[in-house]
């Protein structure tokens, strides 16, 4: 936050109040808090900011080395894993295009809380839209460099938006350099602590998770939530990524993890449990491949709601044309497009996930 600026609203969209402590999850506010912001002056605003400083040190006690901070993000943005070495602050993985505002103030936040760091370096996991979307954005107001997984070094450096899953996606990300490329074998240097590079295939067959023995912590990225993992897009264009998701969860079984930090969803502190959760998601779409591409569909179509909010059914339908892994989706279930669309949606709004207003569809 400047001080010449607005003070910011704290919500990063991840709206669950925790019943031991009262607060947001998201925000750390509590629920009084949330509803007198709007009414509250800025000196009341960055008196609110300072208690949910207090808060995140309470909370973060124990879980993590001071040079480290993670930040819970929701399912259009990613996480963020921030770093600080001498001063210098690293950043991993930056959210969705929608939410680059925001990511910039809580990168803001996060340097100021440490201090009065500067960001140095983004590194990203993979180059899909919802972990690289702030890249330009911080770029900019930063001017920080950027690295990213070397198997995506060509495709960024010709800017080739059908390689990089955009167009196929219906996702948007402002086009982006990048400085330095890191590949499985490397070691990144991040918090003062040293990181294993790894391979991480399935979701996406060039993403990388990071691992360091010493602080018994992995980096995870989409290749575990503590409630699953991300779509294996590979499986939806007729290559394999069941086989490759599998590989990359009994890797993370043989490392010493006592804690991960996911692409999304909340810290992870049971990490068996949560691959054990993993393995049955996995073991149950490997045995019906199709309830994959059902998933993938609803996947891909909220996603997009997440992104526009509220848009005409037609409209929706035109702007997904192109995306062709929708396409692909809709193909292994021995649906056309269009009727594979009226099914997602239809499934979505049944689930609570979006609303119908006549010939308007909302995001919930």
């Amino acid at each position: 936050m400047r001080a010449s600026a607005p003070v910011p609203s704290p919500c990063i969209s991840v709206c669950r109040i925790d019943d031991t402590t009262g607060w947001c999850e998201g925000c750390l506010r509590t629920l009084d808090e949330i509803a007198a912001w709007g009414s509250l002056d800025d000196d009341s605003r960055r008196r609110t900011w300072a208690s949910i400083g207090e808060r995140r040190t309470t909370l973060a006690g124990g879980k993590l080395p001071p040079t480290l901070r993670f930040i819970e993000r929701d399912w259009l943005s990613s996480n963020q894993i921030v770093g600080f070495d001498a001063g210098i602050a690293t950043v991993v993985d930056t959210g969705y295009a929608k939410h680059a505002p925001l990511t910039v103030l809580l990168i803001e936040r996060v340097l100021r809380e440490a201090g009065g760091a500067r960001l140095g370096r983004i590194v990203n996991t993979h180059l899909h839209s919802d972990h690289c979307g702030g890249n330009r954005a911080l770029t900019d107001a930063f001017g920080c460099t950027t690295t990213i997984p070397q198997a995506s070094a060509a495709e960024v450096a010709a800017w080739d938006e059908a390689v990089l899953t955009f167009v196929g996606t219906g996702q948007r990300c402002p086009r982006f350099s990048f400085d330095a490329v890191l590949a499985p074998g490397d070691t990144l240097r991040l918090g003062e602590l040293d990181w294993r590079v790894l391979a991480a295939p399935g979701h996406d067959p060039k993403s990388l998770i990071f691992h360091c023995p010493d602080a018994r912590l992995l980096i995870s990225a989409d290749a575990l939530w503590a409630s699953g993992f991300g779509v294996l897009f590979p499986e939806l264009q007729g290559e394999s990524g069941f086989a490759e998701q599998q590989a990359v969860l009994d890797l993370i079984a043989t490392l010493p993890v006592d804690r991960a930090l996911p692409g999304h969803g909340p810290m992870i502190d049971d990490v068996p449990a949560a691959l054990a959760r993993a393995q049955a998601r996995l073991q149950a779409m490997r045995s019906d491949p199709a309830r994959h591409a059902r998933h993938a569909l609803k996947v891909l179509v909220k996603f997009l709601m997440l992104d526009v909010e509220r848009i005409e059914a037609e409209r929706l339908a035109a702007n997904l044309r192109g995306a062709h892994l929708l396409r692909d989706s809709a193909a292994l279930l021995g649906l056309q497009y269009d009727a594979a669309l009226r099914w997602a949606i239809d499934e979505l709004v049944d689930q609570g996930q979006l609303q119908r207003d006549g010939r308007w569809l909302m995001n919930v």
